[in-house]
């Protein structure tokens, strides 16, 4: 196992912009898959990113367009490039990694998350 620690900087105004980090204590190479999912009080957690084998990305349509997953396997991190922030960014984000099968993410790995808060 892998484990994923996240960082990244807890509150920005909307509109703003924020990275969000994850460093894993391994090799992220050989990961199948690779994704960020994030959870906003009272809602069910969504997955927002996932980057298969590095050769793509898919992303929710929440934040299509305004979020960029990118993955540096030589510093086992991928990072998480938030722009034009909303309102209903506000969340606690998990990296995970997993397997990408048929269409489908299964993430195995979670790391233990970190608060993104957006606050005028």
């Amino acid at each position: 196992q892998v484990p994923l620690v996240e960082s990244g900087v807890c509150f920005v105004q909307p509109g703003g912009s924020l990275r969000l980090s994850c460093v894993a204590s391994g090799s992220i190479f050989s990961i199948n898959a690779i994704g960020w999912s994030r959870q906003a009080p009272g809602k069910q957690r969504e997955l927002v990113a996932a980057n298969v084998g590095g050769a793509y990305t898919n992303y929710a349509d929440s934040v299509k367009g305004r979020f960029t997953m990118s993955r540096d396997n030589a510093k086992n991190t991928v990072y998480l490039q938030m722009n034009s922030l909303k309102p209903e960014d506000t969340a606690v984000y998990y990296c995970n990694a997993g397997a990408y099968h048929s269409g489908t993410y299964y993430p195995a790995l979670w790391g233990r998350g970190t608060q993104v808060t957006l606050s005028s």
